[in-house]
């Protein structure tokens, strides 16, 4: 990169013992960069590579590469390995290709199949960074004598006396804190996250000025080893027995109204895709009961939980006297909650909503606020009418 990479700093706006919350000199530190082959994890490498420390590139391979050749917006898999190669030759960086394939499918897309086998609604995101991406990683990074592991996510870290704490990224429109609150406060302590103080055009244009092959790769949307975003494909190659046909009930009256194609189809909270007709309100999906294969249908208040059973529960820090809240879906709004028993430790919990909330189903991940401060949180369970 040569005589770029000043101008790398100053589009950040920080220098790299501040960016990476690490102490000076940099030339002493050694950071190891979690690269997925995008445009985030990439600039994190050029960031780090700019701040004078050794920088040593790790992508996952994650599932089968030849199918996901050609792709565009995945991760881990195919060209975008390549990218993650060809990004780290540009930087000059060091760059390892670790095959995970059989513990992402053992860990994370075995368990999102059989989550929808058993009528819930999976979250494989937070799954992966459980697993391989954080606890694997993580173990690499201190193998290879690295002062911190960076990666991509916009989240914010912020350190303080008492151990450091995760926050909502800057930028509400990339904030993927969501997805990151199982992040212990080890894992936390020996994490990065440059990227969460910066708006997604300024992390744009740093890749652009460092010459970057993949300035203008498109983001990934869907889940990465979900082509095209049919999950129901994907679920039916590991578990067929999912698409097997079923009835639609009526949840008020037991009413047969209908047949399904597979529980697999459907989740809490849908509307489209019933085929029910002939009725006098808008019928949604209000419970999979996956032991009989039964979709159970209702009107929209039939959705209304007022509170929400949690299991394997994580916290981050210290709970706040008052003001907790809580989102169960990445896109929901925060809501007030109050919590019924401990938080952390793989600990069961109850959390209470302040108003009835819309939309909530067991599988999904609740994930508890403290302003912009991340509490902690726990997969959904079982849920209170």
């Amino acid at each position: 990169m040569g005589a770029s990479m000043p101008a790398l700093s100053a589009l950040s706006g920080l220098s790299g013992a501040r960016l990476f919350q690490l102490p000076e000199p940099m030339t002493a530190r050694r950071i190891v960069v979690a690269m997925s082959g995008g445009v985030d994890s990439s600039v994190v490498a050029a960031l780090a590579a700019d701040s004078g420390a050794e920088v040593i590139g790790v992508t996952l391979q994650l599932y089968d590469y030849g199918a996901a050749t050609g792709r565009k917006g995945a991760c881990c898999a195919g060209d975008d390995i390549r990218d993650a190669r060809a990004v780290a030759d540009r930087l000059g960086i060091a760059h390892y290709v670790l095959d995970h394939e059989s513990r992402f499918r053992e860990d994370v897309v075995d368990r999102f199949a059989d989550d929808y086998l058993a009528g819930r609604t999976p979250v494989p995101c937070i799954r992966c960074n459980m697993g391989p991406k954080f606890t694997d990683l993580l173990a690499m990074a201190r193998d290879l004598g690295a002062d911190c592991l960076a990666t991509g996510h916009y989240v914010g870290r912020v350190p303080t006396p008492q151990g450091a704490e995760l926050h909502r990224a800057t930028d509400p429109a990339r904030d993927q804190s969501y997805f990151l609150y199982a992040t212990t406060e080890a894992q936390l302590d020996f994490l990065r996250f440059p990227l969460g103080g910066l708006p997604k055009q300024d992390v744009r244009a740093i890749a652009e000025r460092a010459g970057l092959r993949v300035a203008a790769k498109p983001d990934s949307q869907d889940i990465c080893f979900v082509p095209d975003g049919d999950y129901a494909a994907v679920v039916r190659r590991i578990r067929p027995e999912a698409e097997a046909p079923g009835e639609i009930v009526d949840a008020e009256t037991g009413a047969v109204l209908g047949r399904h194609r597979g529980i697999v189809h459907y989740t809490v909270g849908q509307r489209r895709g019933l085929e029910i007709g002939g009725q006098p309100e808008p019928l949604y999906v209000t419970k999979i009961d996956a032991e009989h294969r039964r979709v159970l249908v209702g009107p929209k208040r039939l959705l209304a939980v007022t509170a929400a059973r949690l299991v394997e529960t994580n916290r981050i820090g210290p709970l706040p006297a008052a003001g907790l809240t809580a989102k169960v879906r990445s896109l929901a709004r925060p809501v007030a909650v109050t919590l019924d028993g401990p938080l952390g430790e793989g600990s069961e919990t109850v959390i209470r909503f302040a108003a009835p909330e819309f939309g909530v189903a067991p599988g999904q991940a609740a994930v508890l606020y403290a302003g912009e401060r991340v509490v902690g949180g726990g997969w959904i369970a079982a849920t209170e009418s």
